[in-house]
């Protein structure tokens, strides 16, 4: 339904996190190298449990590799702390690509300079930033709490 991208991450269970939510939400997980494991990591394995083999993964060299491969009218959203519009004002549509970025170093900065008008954040106090799972799960539900509303409304609307 979505296109999850994983901009250079680094830590293997998160990454076998968001690929068991890729499962559970139809969703394609895109990693964009270099990554910071191997894809045979036992910790990868381990944490996308016995639905890692289900999950609809594609590799790129770079994110430029990636967009091109894609239709003109893509919609990307990049996800951020260095962003001040809030994730749920942002307006989800199956094929979306939401992007995120390494653990530790966030997307490159030419990425959000370049995309400044779709870069959005989750809203926190207290914290500089959450686990990247975490995060991939809020903003996915998000956009799927979004579809089902866009489906229950057109059905309202028609019924």
């Amino acid at each position: 339904m979505f296109n999850v991208v994983l901009v250079r991450p680094e830590i293997p269970p998160n990454t076998g996190n968001i690929g068991s939510l890729c499962v559970a939400t139809q969703s394609t997980l895109h990693l964009v190298k270099p990554l910071g494991f191997s894809l045979e990591h036992r910790q990868l394995r381990r944490a996308g449990l016995d639905y890692w083999s289900d999950v609809n993964l594609k590799l790129w060299d770079c994110f430029d590799t990636l967009q091109r491969s894609q239709s003109p009218g893509t919609n990307y959203f990049f996800l951020t702390t260095k962003s001040n519009r809030p994730y749920y004002e942002a307006g989800f549509q199956p094929g979306d690509f939401l992007v995120f970025g390494a653990e530790t170093k966030g997307l490159p900065e030419n990425l959000l300079t370049l995309n400044e008008d779709r870069c959005f954040t989750i809203p926190m106090h207290g914290t500089r930033s959450l686990n990247l799972a975490t995060t991939v799960a809020i903003v996915l539900f998000e956009a799927m709490r979004q579809q089902r509303s866009t489906v229950q409304n057109s059905a309202t609307r028609s019924g």
